[in-house]
């Protein structure tokens, strides 16, 4: 039996073993790699990597995908990943985790079943009903703690996106509000060899799992969002192989290039959140905007009865507008470069 097989059964891969597993559990199993490795099923979407005794990791590192179930490359991205772990094209020298987030989700297409599973974190699930949902991000946030204590190492964790909206930016990256922390040189070299040219940096604590990654295990958490929502079999792959180089870099323990520069990410900041206030509300943005458009000083952008926000006196853009989301939930987020 090769170590597909022993892993997930009939199925081939992992991925096609998460969706015929779906919400059922599975029991926890285990392979050793070509490389000395092992692979570890720790339940459905979830896999865990030890590399061999003789390495000495600097870091651990998770990666995560399909917390929204219908952004599907970054899905396919860590499958193939997986297959080179299996095949033994790829010899990890690092404690690493793999995380589908919402299997069910990804069965059905959607963004999720009952609840945003990326806004259940940091124990947010607590407050709403029970659900698939609620309990993977339970289960999500255990898994996540156990090998942060069982690595002892400084972690990091990529959570891997697509969006429905168009941007002017392709690939962004979101890096988790933490009280006094900066992104690190390493980190921008990273998401430089990545292709990833841009950092939001954002303005307070969120449930998100890179905030709960970034908050509660103290690592290095970016949401990277890697271009457009498609089906499964119709994602241009191609287009997410600087990402892949430097992942696999990463996981063999070679540093990113130092970037200067042009090529260094730019980085903006949130200057203002925009809330559905209620009482006459109206957002003066499109609803076919693309992310990143950005707006004149003085541009009225919102109003109610009470007050507005117009453009102060620098350019600030626009990223998430969603004018259809109850009273008090966020409409938009307007960004400035810093």
């Amino acid at each position: 039996m090769g170590p597909a097989q022993a892993l997930f059964d009939r199925h081939g891969d992992w991925l096609s073993h998460t969706l015929a597993m779906s919400e059922q559990a599975c029991p926890v199993a285990a392979v050793t790699l070509p490389n000395g490795g092992q692979l570890q099923r720790l339940g459905t979407g979830l896999l865990r990597y030890h590399p061999d005794a003789g390495t000495i990791p600097k870091t651990g590192l998770i990666l995560s995908a399909g917390i929204h179930g219908n952004e599907t490359a970054p899905i396919e991205l860590l499958n193939g990943l997986v297959n080179d772990l299996l095949q033994g094209r790829l010899p990890p020298r690092i404690p690493l985790l793999l995380v589908l987030g919402n299997p069910p989700a990804m069965v059905a297409g959607e963004r999720f079943i009952e609840h945003n599973l990326n806004r259940l974190f940091c124990a947010a699930w607590q407050d709403y009903p029970d659900c698939h949902e609620t309990r993977r991000a339970d289960q999500l946030e255990a898994i996540c703690r156990k090998f942060g204590e069982e690595t002892s190492l400084p972690l990091k964790h990529y959570d891997l996106h697509t969006a429905i909206r168009p941007s002017r930016r392709e690939k962004f990256a979101l890096y988790p509000y933490v009280k006094g922390r900066q992104v690190p040189e390493t980190e921008l070299d990273f998401l430089t060899d990545a292709g990833i040219g841009t950092v939001l940096l954002q303005h307070r604590p969120a449930t998100t799992f890179s905030g709960f990654s970034a908050e509660c295990l103290g690592a290095e958490s970016f949401t990277l969002e890697l271009g457009k929502v498609r089906p499964f079999g119709h994602n241009d792959l191609k287009r997410l192989n600087r990402l892949r180089s430097a992942l696999i870099d990463l996981l063999e323990q070679r540093p990113p290039a130092k970037a200067a520069g042009p090529h260094r990410p730019e980085i903006f900041q949130v200057v203002h959140e925009v809330i559905n206030t209620g009482k006459g509300f109206r957002f003066h943005i499109a609803d076919e905007v693309a992310n990143f458009t950005e707006y004149a000083p003085g541009t009225l952008i919102w109003e109610d009865a009470d007050t507005q926000h117009r453009v102060g006196d620098q350019p600030e853009a626009v990223i998430f507008p969603n004018p259809e989301v109850p009273v008090g939930h966020r409409v938009a987020l307007m960004i400035t470069k810093t």
